[in-house]
């Protein structure tokens, strides 16, 4: 083929390709500009389905993927995985030294079909389950008396790193408890200090230190236990009224709402003025929806997960609530993970949530919206994202519902953590 008509032919086709994408070409005089009409603009290419290994669970099995529960080995771990899906395991008692020392943990992560939740309450002090592996780290009280934030900041990430080096994925510290109780009180010295301020900074600094390390914390008790009348593991106990509680307890709590990647979790006190006298605030949709809103007390919406405290240890809840109507109840009052302390009672809660379920007082709806909150945290890959925060109108309650949300008060802007 001689190069003249090469060359032709290599311009006819670029000008055929250019007229298809429309547009013109000048070849310099041997071709000339084509003409001819654009060519109808081709349909979009359908959208690839969105996916979520989540979607091939069944309803119980997705139901279990929010539960998180306590373990009393590695064995009872794997049996609470393989045979319930559950998603979420809590390490307490002796498991911890088990999970420090042995590979039990790390084979069981390595084997789930999901990423799972592992938890621990690694607070500091006398609420410290790794101390004997890893060294003491002080009470709260005590590091905010004798420690700079940035200080704390860097023994929680110490502290976090060797979590992370056991296999846990969240703590459930720092509480954010506003307390002059006496050190061996419930909260006492768990508890940072008295003065509002100085709890938002230090346990900021806490969390911050296990966020560097690649743990979740989760800030508690909601909404505040600090001046509680007594032990929700051994009774009923109360906190001041709403309206006294939003200027104190409640002001660090609004301002580490938007902590990116923390969770929270809500106490078992009672609220007069928001949660009435039939239930504790982790059963109350009247406190979730507070947390879930923040308008009630100043604060930003809170998107993240949400946990409730023991459900089968403390007696504030078991006195009159059974485990698994206490999960249902949970889940149907606004938790995305309730937490108990044993595998035992697993099938009765599945139970009971499917019940809810079907009898519409859970809503398919609010399950999603929990099980995408959950998923984000774990890790899961998918299309599932962090939804809007609120409740889905239509859940209802198994008892008698608790009171309105009362109007928001007449409070000055708090200001927002640092980016």
């Amino acid at each position: 083929m001689s190069p003249p008509l090469r060359r032709r032919l290599t311009v006819s086709v670029l000008a055929a390709v250019l007229v298809l994408a429309g547009c013109g070409v000048d070849d310099g005089g041997d071709a000339t500009e084509a003409a001819a009409p654009a060519a109808p603009e081709a349909p979009a290419a359908p959208a690839l389905p969105c996916e979520s290994p989540l979607d091939s669970l069944t309803q119980r099995e997705r139901i279990a993927q929010l539960f998180t529960v306590g373990v009393a080995s590695m064995a009872d771990a794997r049996r609470a995985v393989e045979e319930f899906r559950i998603g979420g395991i809590f390490l307490g008692g002796a498991v911890v030294g088990e999970a420090v020392s042995g590979d039990g943990l790390s084979r069981l992560k390595e084997d789930s079909p999901l990423p799972l939740l592992v938890a621990i309450d690694e607070e500091g002090g006398r609420v410290s389950r790794i101390s004997p592996f890893a060294g003491p780290l002080p009470s709260a009280r005590v590091m905010a008396a004798t420690m700079s934030p940035d200080e704390v900041r860097s023994a929680a990430r110490t502290r976090g790193e060797f979590l992370r080096g056991m296999g846990v994925t969240v703590d459930f510290a720092p509480s954010v408890d506003v307390s002059d109780q006496p050190d061996g009180a419930v909260i006492g010295d768990r508890s940072f200090s008295p003065d509002p301020v100085r709890v938002a900074s230090y346990a900021r600094a806490f969390a911050s230190g296990l966020l560097d390390a690649g743990v979740t914390p989760v800030f508690k008790h909601f909404p505040g236990h600090g001046r509680s009348s007594g032990d929700s593991h051994h009774q009923s106990v109360t906190v001041p009224p709403l309206d006294q509680l939003v200027p104190h307890d409640l002001r660090p709590f609004a301002e580490l709402a938007l902590t990116p990647g923390a969770g929270m979790m809500l106490g078992h006190q009672q609220v007069p003025g928001l949660t009435g006298v039939d239930r504790p605030a982790s059963l109350s949709p009247a406190a979730y929806r507070l947390l879930r809103e923040g308008r009630g007390y100043g604060a930003p919406p809170f998107t993240g997960v949400i946990f409730t405290d023991d459900l089968s240890g403390m007696r504030a809840v078991t006195d009159n609530f059974p485990l698994p109507q206490a999960v249902a109840e949970s889940l149907i009052a606004g938790a995305d993970s309730p937490l108990w302390i044993t595998t035992a009672g697993i099938p009765q809660a599945l139970d009971a949530v499917e019940r809810a379920l079907a009898d519409g007082a859970l809503s398919r709806a609010d399950l999603d919206r929990s099980l995408a909150r959950v998923a984000t945290l774990r890790g899961i890959p998918g299309c599932l994202s962090v939804p809007s925060p609120g409740q889905v109108p239509g859940a209802g309650a198994l008892a008698a519902p608790s009171p309105a949300l009362p109007p928001r008060p007449g409070l000055p802007p708090l200001p927002r953590p640092p980016a």
